[in-house]
């Protein structure tokens, strides 16, 4: 997993990070509340550990931007000295999924983590899952829309359900670079954009089908579930551009 710690003390950030390293996860730190708000709102994480007390703002302050400004859930996580029950209150009432008190319990926390990872992907060990008229078999790696099998390649495939099981999020071209192809982060990401475009003729992404890869300016990518009147206004301005 991607995590992003917000820690200000340097030892209990290099202490967390090593724990989480042992455990294959990769952990960014940041020591300040809008550092750590910069990197969130234009990476891709999976995870976030907050502290509440730093120096510029709260850890409660954090949060609520977070959720405010965040499209999609990500699962949050408060590691601070703050353990009476009237903060844990707020701080699970302000939207954080869980809460533990310093100093962190190398086990307890990576536990945690596990269990949080699972309840936010709920269908990550279903045989069959289905978006609207798209039905993807995950045992079979097989992509169906309107019951009619789509052929595609097994990086189409692999690709496809992880914009689906991330639905509403930001993918950045280089953690699709490294969850989907494997590949460190400083190879050229224009292969993302390629097979991108290449995807969108394949899955049939219309405003018929109810699903759209949005491209997200010198960012990424992001699947995005279409209202019902954004489809008739797709479709209008398809129909335009198809007239002319």
């Amino acid at each position: 997993m991607r995590i992003a710690l917000l820690e200000d003390e340097a030892e209990q950030a290099q202490h967390i990070q090593s724990i989480l390293s042992e455990r294959r996860h990769h952990c960014d730190s940041f020591p300040t509340g809008q550092g750590f708000l910069s990197a969130v709102l234009h990476r891709s994480y999976d995870l976030l550990i907050l502290d509440w007390q730093i120096p510029d703002m709260t850890g409660i302050d954090v949060l609520e931007s977070i959720r405010a400004q965040l499209n999609w859930p990500i699962p949050v996580v408060f590691l601070t000295q703050r353990d009476s029950e009237a903060d844990i209150v707020r701080a699970l009432d302000a939207g954080a999924d869980d809460y533990l008190a310093k100093p962190a319990r190398a086990a307890e926390l990576v536990a945690r983590i596990n269990a949080l990872a699972r309840r936010t992907n709920p269908d990550s060990e279903k045989e069959v899952l289905r978006y609207g008229p798209f039905e993807i078999n995950t045992q079979h790696r097989i992509i169906s829309l309107h019951g009619k099998e789509l052929t595609l390649t097994d990086k189409d495939f692999d690709l496809t359900l992880f914009l689906f099981q991330n639905q509403g999020r930001l993918l950045t071209r280089e953690m699709l670079l490294e969850r989907v192809w494997g590949l460190a982060r400083d190879i050229n990401t224009r292969t993302v954009d390629t097979h991108m475009s290449r995807l969108r003729r394949r899955l049939g992404m219309n405003p018929e089908n109810g699903f759209r890869i949005k491209t997200i300016y010198q960012r990424g990518y992001r699947l995005e579930a279409m209202k019902a009147r954004e489809q008739d206004v797709d479709s209008a301005e398809t129909d335009t551009v198809t007239n002319d």
